[in-house]
């Protein structure tokens, strides 16, 4: 888990390190439904215990079933690790691993050899003297163990004395992760709710007529929307520390949690509905959060999955599964600037980030690596999204401009001009239409607003009415579509009806300049943040 304890700056910036690993939610799950032997079910079982961190129950369950769950996340990663002689997470990776004896035996030589190398004699000694493998070692081959303890003794490390017969430490470390990678494969996380949740599903097609039984995922959930209405009146508040305010917010898709990203890079989940921080968290109930090194910029929920994406201003990108808080994806060099804002590809396997440094890029879940850049913006770009069908990217800039790519070929096929009275103004944010995945709200740096197409043609155009015109600065959609909320640098929210294109409320919503806003995915509530270091939730 990548947490720390709200407190102290020094507790805020020792966060502790943990596996980057994560894979692609993917599998048909009707097969694996009708199909499952007794030991499958066994390692879907393991696998959430793995996923959530609770390895005493997995040893034990591996010990009494005799099932063994030999997964790994990433095998790029894991075998990356190898070649790299990343010995902690290796050893991290194994620790639920049921592996051959040779080949654990082959490994903590090697962990021990370079131990050794690096004069890390006493780590080098516990385990030579004190792990499983190494006293099988010494029970069975005494040459090779004698010959590593000569080599505790050395003055100095001499390669030629260490690798006998020709070998050296990269060919060492080739072999042990051939060896490791015949042993282990890869499995999509949370295979188990999703398989729960897609039975309910196969369930309600057989026999429509029996009552639903609920099962709670952190996911997607069905849930009956409301009528869609704009806000009038405040409903809640969440007062942030004096130094610190809100940048980003989302609510989690199934609407259970509002999670916010702060100036401070904390990252916290939150109880809209009593404004106090979300304790059926384990993590957050000992006072522990999620966190990113430098003040969190964006965020975005993977569908149907409790994954959450964030970007921060030093440039780089986490992914956490909110349930645990655990880190599982670090992007290290994702941008050399800012990133201001994250999402994910239609199948969960890529994340889409833009920053300051004027690209866009696209990131590849399961090994960590960036797949493609986007050159085309001169300024900063502040939003970005693939469209539906995957097919394309849609780019907004403080350049001024909407451009589009091909996803495949990564060639920029159109560029747009918001056709607001001021043109060459910055784009703040460009965001789909719920009812039509062909058109897309264009909220620049003016006071107009702008429907648009994948042509680029204008399909409707929201402007505020009022005498005192204040540039808009943010932009969201209700869940339908049916309401376009815009809130200006007057701090004031602009509430236009879709069908009618008529501004029908606007609302005072903070004393100080807005940050952000976010919507509520079923119900008529909104949040808004500012540099106050308030978030306001407003309904009817």
């Amino acid at each position: 888990m990548n947490t720390c304890c709200r407190g102290s700056s020094a507790h805020r910036h020792s966060v502790r390190r943990a596996h980057p690993s994560l894979s692609p939610v993917c599998g048909d799950y009707i097969s694996m439904a009708t199909e499952m032997e007794p030991s499958d079910v066994i390692r879907l079982i393991m696998q959430y215990l793995k996923e959530n961190n609770l390895y005493r129950t997995l040893t034990t369950l591996q010990e009494e079933t005799t099932v063994s769950l030999n997964t790994v996340e990433s095998i790029d990663s894991f075998i990356a690790d190898v070649k790299s002689g990343h010995w902690d997470s290796v050893l991290l990776a194994i620790k639920s691993l049921k592996l051959p004896d040779n080949t654990l035996i082959d490994l903590y030589e090697q962990v021990v050899m370079e131990l050794i190398e690096m004069r890390e004699v006493g780590a080098a000694r516990s385990l030579l003297r004190q792990t499983d493998p190494m006293i099988m070692l010494k029970q069975t081959q005494p040459e090779r163990y004698i010959h590593l303890d000569k080599m505790l003794t050395c003055t100095c490390f001499d390669p030629r004395e260490a690798y006998r017969q020709g070998s050296s430490k990269e060919n060492r470390r080739q072999a042990i992760a051939e060896a490791l990678v015949r042993e282990v494969s890869v499995v999509p996380p949370s295979r188990l709710m999703a398989l729960l949740v897609q039975v309910g599903s196969m369930r309600i097609q057989q026999y429509p007529d029996e009552p639903p039984t609920d099962i709670e995922t952190s996911g997607n959930q069905d849930t009956e929307m409301e009528k869609e209405s704009f806000p009038t009146q405040l409903y809640r508040h969440i007062k942030f520390g004096r130094r610190s305010h809100v940048e980003c917010a989302s609510f989690s898709p199934d609407g259970k949690y509002l999670i916010t990203g702060s100036v401070d890079g904390f990252i916290e989940v939150w109880n809209f509905k009593t404004g106090k921080i979300s304790k059926d968290l384990k993590y957050q109930a000992h006072d522990s959060f999620m966190m990113m090194d430098d003040a969190v910029l964006c965020m975005c929920f993977c569908k149907d999955t409790d994954l959450l994406a964030t970007g921060a201003q030093n440039g780089k990108i986490k992914v956490w599964r909110i349930q645990s808080g655990s880190c599982l994806r670090r992007f290290e060099h994702a941008h050399n600037k800012g990133v201001t804002c994250v999402s994910f590809s239609k199948d969960h396997t890529q994340i889409l980030s833009a920053s300051f440094n004027q690209t866009i890029r696209i990131h590849e879940l399961r090994s960590g690596k960036t797949l493609k850049e986007l050159k085309s913006h001169s300024s900063f770009v502040n939003d970005a999204f693939f469209t539906p069908d995957g097919f394309h990217i849609v780019g907004a800039s403080s350049d001024g401009t909407v451009k589009i790519w091909n996803t495949t070929s990564c060639q920029c096929i159109h560029t747009f001009t918001s056709v607001s009275r001021t043109p060459d103004e910055p784009v703040n944010s460009v965001i789909p239409l719920p009812q039509n995945p062909e058109h897309f709200v264009i909220c620049n740096h003016s006071d107009t607003v702008v429907i648009m197409n994948m042509s680029g043609q204008a399909v409707k155009t929201f402007s505020s009415d009022r005498q005192q015109r204040a540039h808009f600065v943010c932009c969201t959609l209700s869940p339908r579509g049916e309401w376009i909320y815009c809130v200006g640098e007057d701090s004031v929210l602009h509430c236009f009806d879709y069908t009618t294109g008529k501004l029908q409320k606007t609302l005072t919503v903070h004393e100080k300049y807005v940050i952000g806003i976010a919507h509520h995915p079923h119900e008529n509530l909104i949040a808004t943040y500012s540099e106050d270091g308030l978030l306001r939730l407003w309904k009817p």
